[in-house]
């Protein structure tokens, strides 16, 4: 049977509404994290193309450079999860580097608002490397507070992704509207505010985490010694390889979702009636459906699939991941609905992009918090932060994907982009459907533990 740090039995200790208070010390750090995140998402693309001329100046780039660098950018921020989880493991654990990655955060979105060039790519930087050792760290730490086959974790990895995206809905309506109405470094100071609130909350939070993140380099305990210096069974291959053909449906389906911060943001903006009751919905708010999508429907997908569970219906994390991909691929025919109405009418209704988001949401709900979960389930615990590194650079991968197909769409139109995506996503869940049972047994019945 595997033995690993995530598996471990947990100390009795406090709870809140049913999973560990040290659950929502997490939560309420990665919500602060995705707020500053997202809110420089929600701006960074549109203040890369507005005109220098413009009553709020951004730096007057194509639509193309300014794709490509979102495309670099997103998938920088993520790849760099693969040296914040080696960082982790083999020399601070992840509590502390959960703490570092929050202040390297700080000071990227805190040198973001200073107007000069020097401090745009500074700032950048500094974000890159914070969310690198933050990302992976702390959603692994979300993992260590459930015993082996406990069956709140998925259902608490749920509960953090609400926090995630609870973040990423303020951050698009507040940071949003700061820095499209009254500048966009103010934008990006207000980001860095939020993420200096999350450093706070998670050191005042501490007690709650001693037993989680610890490093496991000098830990005192024979077995996990062991565990750490053996070189992994046959078992933890074959799991380790389920995982990276997971991540193949992690890459495509980042690749389409992203386009939301690229291609979707500035087609939003320039092609969208966004007329309501007289007046005009700023295009950062449209950010925000996703993330409020999430808050609503996050305890409702979860609970459906625990009842499915519960009947003895298919309910595996594969099989999760794969209707997610397909749901998030349908959403984007209602894109290519939006295009078709442009082509003929000069502007699109916004009911497109609500469903749109609609069907993101709900695939991201099926295929994202599981994929967290499933990751520390099935990483063997000498590469635990490594593995969730991994998972983090495939989003990035993803991220960089979604950038090509953004730029893409200044030769091929926005038409074919949106359906290409839409009956590509579609079709490879459909394979992938057709072919998961032996995919599955490759995992050894980690999941039958949680019956």
């Amino acid at each position: 049977m595997r033995k690993d740090i995530l598996d471990a039995p947990v100390p009795t200790e406090k709870t809140l509404f049913g999973h560990p208070v040290g659950l929502y010390v997490l939560f309420f750090t990665e919500m602060w994290e995705r707020f500053s995140y997202y809110g420089m998402r929600a701006i960074l693309v549109l203040y890369l193309v507005a005109k220098t001329t413009e009553h709020n100046p951004g730096l007057g780039w194509s639509k193309g450079d300014a794709l490509a660098l979102y495309g670099w950018y997103t998938m920088l921020v993520y790849v760099m999860a693969i040296p914040g989880g080696i960082i982790a493991d083999k020399f601070l654990g992840q509590r502390k580097a959960v703490l570092y990655g929050g202040i390297l955060l700080v000071i990227g979105h805190s040198v973001l608002a200073v107007e000069q060039m020097w401090a745009f790519y500074t700032g950048l930087a500094f974000i890159v490397s914070g969310v690198g050792m933050l990302k992976p760290n702390i959603s692994t730490m979300v993992g260590g507070l459930y015993k082996k086959g406990d069956i709140r974790r998925d259902k608490g990895f749920t509960i953090f992704y609400i926090g995630i995206n609870l973040g990423a809905f303020l951050s698009s309506l507040i940071v949003g509207t700061v820095g499209e109405l009254y500048g966009w470094h103010y934008g990006f100071g207000l980001a860095g505010i939020g993420m200096a609130l999350g450093v706070i909350q998670y050191w005042a939070g501490q007690k709650y985490l001693r037993h989680v993140g610890n490093f496991m380099g000098t830990s005192e305990n024979e077995e996990v010694k062991a565990a750490m210096n053996r070189p992994l069974t046959k078992v933890e291959k074959d799991r380790v390889l389920v995982l990276f053909l997971s991540f193949i449906m992690v890459i495509v389906f980042w690749g389409a979702f992203e386009q939301a911060g690229g291609l979707m943001n500035i087609y939003t903006k320039e092609k969208t009636n966004r007329m309501l009751m007289g007046h005009e919905i700023p295009a950062t708010w449209f950010q925000s459906l996703n993330a409020a999508f999430i808050v609503l429907f996050g305890t409702l997908v979860a609970n459906f699939w625990a009842r499915r569970k519960l009947h003895g219906k298919v309910a595996t994390s594969f099989f999760k991941m794969t209707v997610g991909l397909i749901i998030m691929g349908l959403g984007f025919f209602f894109m290519t609905g939006a295009t078709v109405q442009y082509n003929s009418a000069g502007s699109s209704s916004m009911m497109w992009l609500v469903m749109a988001y609609l069907f993101h949401t709900i695939g991201e709900l099926c295929l994202s918090p599981v994929a967290l979960s499933f990751t520390t389930k099935l990483a063997p615990m000498k590469y635990a932060s490594i593995m969730m590194g991994v998972y983090f650079a495939m989003t990035g991968l993803g991220s960089k994907l979604a950038g090509l197909l953004g730029e893409w769409s200044e030769s091929l139109g926005e038409y074919k982009i949106f359906t290409g995506i839409a009956i590509f996503s579609v079709t490879l869940g459909i394979l992938v459907l057709l072919i998961r049972k032996p995919i599955e047994r490759l995992t050894h019945g980690v999941e039958d533990d949680e019956h």
